[in-house]
C-alpha cells in the first residue's frame, strides 16, 4: 500500500502552521504586551525572554508556506491572488517588529521609545493581519477567473473578528510565557494581565464558536453530523477545563503552568478549526486530492521536508533547552 502524499503534505503544514501560531505567537504576544510596561527595565527583561529564540520560531512560517507552493500549488495561487494585501501587510509588521527588535537595544537613549512604539505597533500589525488571514480562510474564497460578487473576502465582519481575537489570543501566550520567564513584581503584573485575557479569550472562543456554523452552513453540518460530532463535542469540556486549571495555576506560586494550559487552550482551537475545515485546503472550492501537485513532486519534495524538520526540531528544542529558567533585570543576550 502506497503512502498517501496529499495527507502527508496536509499533515505537514497543518503541523508547521501550529509550530509558528504556538511559538512566534508568544513573540508577537509581547510586543503587544509593551504598554503595560513603562520602564525601560522591565521592557528590556520582556525581550530579552525571546531574544536567543525568537527568530528561529518564523522558521515555521516559512515551512508552512513552501509546504503549500510546493505540495498543494493550486490552492497556493488562490490564497495568494485573494488574501495579497493581508499577507502583505503582515509581513511588513513582522519586518517592522524584527527590525525594532534588534534596533531598540541599540539606539541612542533619544531614539529608544521610537523603537519601542515600531516593536509593538510592527508586532500588532502582525498579529492583526494573520487573524484576518485566519477568518478570511474559514469564509471562504473565490477561485481565479470566478465573480466574487466585487467583495474584498477580508474586509467582511467575520476576518476583523478574527484578527481582534487573534490579538487577544497572542496577548494571552505572551503573558503566560512572561509569567513562566519572570520574576518578582514583574511576574505579578502579567499573572494579574494573563486572568484578564484569560476572560477575553474565552469570550473570543465563544464568539467564534457559535458564529461560524451560523454563518456557514458547510461548517454547521460537519459539526453537527455523525460520525464528527463525536470528535467534537470533547472540546467544548476540555476548554472548560483548561481554562479553570489556568486560572487556578495562575492564582498559585505561578510557573510554567499556566504557559502550558494556554497551549492546551490554542491547540484545542486548532483542532476545532481542522475539524471545521476538512478536507478542504481552499474552502469551499478545493480540497486536498484536488489542490496536490503531481505525485512525482509530492515525493519529491517529502524527501527534503522529512531531512529539514528534525534538523529544526532539534535546533528549537536545544536552543529553548539551554536558554531555559528564569531572566533577570541586567542579563541579556544583546
Amino acid at each position: 500500500m502506497g503512502i498517501d502524499l496529499p495527507i502527508v503534505w496536509a499533515v505537514i503544514i497543518l503541523f508547521a502552521v501550529m509550530m509558528y501560531v504556538v511559538m512566534d505567537g508568544f513573540d508577537l504576544g509581547i510586543g503587544l504586551l509593551f504598554p503595560f510596561v513603562r520602564d525601560r527595565g522591565g521592557r528590556d527583561v520582556m525581550v530579552n525572554t525571546v531574544a536567543p529564540v525568537w527568530d528561529g520560531n518564523e522558521t515555521w512560517l516559512v515551512l508552512g508556506g513552501a509546504g503549500l507552493f510546493a505540495a498543494f500549488p493550486a490552492a497556493y495561487s488562490i490564497v495568494l491572488e485573494a488574501l495579497s494585501v493581508p499577507i502583505v501587510l503582515m509581513l511588513v509588521g513582522l519586518v517592522f517588529r524584527g527590525v525594532a527588535f534588534e534596533f531598540r537595544f541599540k539606539a541612542p537613549v533619544a531614539a529608544r521609545a521610537r523603537w519601542d512604539i515600531a516593536f509593538c505597533g510592527g508586532s500588532a500589525v502582525a498579529a492583526f493581519f494573520q487573524g484576518i488571514i485566519l477568518g478570511a480562510f474559514l469564509d471562504g474564497l473565490a477561485a481565479p477567473g470566478k465573480d466574487a460578487g466585487g467583495s474584498v473576502p477580508w474586509l467582511s465582519p467575520f476576518p476583523l473578528f478574527t484578527g481582534l481575537g487573534l490579538l487577544v489570543e497572542y496577548g494571552l501566550l505572551g503573558a503566560t510565557w512572561l509569567v513562566m520567564k519572570t520574576e518578582g513584581r514583574l511576574q505579578m503584573r502579567f499573572a494579574g494581565i494573563s486572568g484578564l485575557l484569560s476572560w477575553a479569550f474565552l469570550g473570543v472562543i465563544a464568539i467564534v464558536s457559535v458564529w461560524t456554523p451560523f454563518a456557514h452552513p458547510r461548517i454547521a453540518d460537519r459539526w453537527f453530523s455523525y460520525p464528527n460530532l463525536l470528535w467534537f463535542a470533547p472540546v467544548p469540556l476540555l476548554v472548560g477545563i483548561a481554562l479553570r486549571r489556568l486560572r487556578v495555576s495562575l492564582g498559585r506560586a505561578p510557573g510554567a503552568g499556566p504557559f502550558l494550559w494556554t497551549l492546551l487552550l490554542v491547540f484545542l482551537g486548532y483542532s476545532g478549526l481542522g475539524i471545521s475545515l476538512w478536507p478542504f485546503v481552499v474552502p469551499p472550492v478545493l480540497t486536498i486530492r484536488d489542490a496536490a501537485g503531481p505525485p512525482q513532486s509530492l515525493g519529491f519534495t517529502l524527501v527534503g521536508a522529512l531531512l529539514v524538520i528534525p534538523v529544526i526540531l532539534t535546533y528549537t528544542g536545544w536552543s529553548y533547552w539551554v536558554f531555559r529558567g528564569k531572566v533577570r533585570a541586567g542579563e541579556g543576550y544583546h
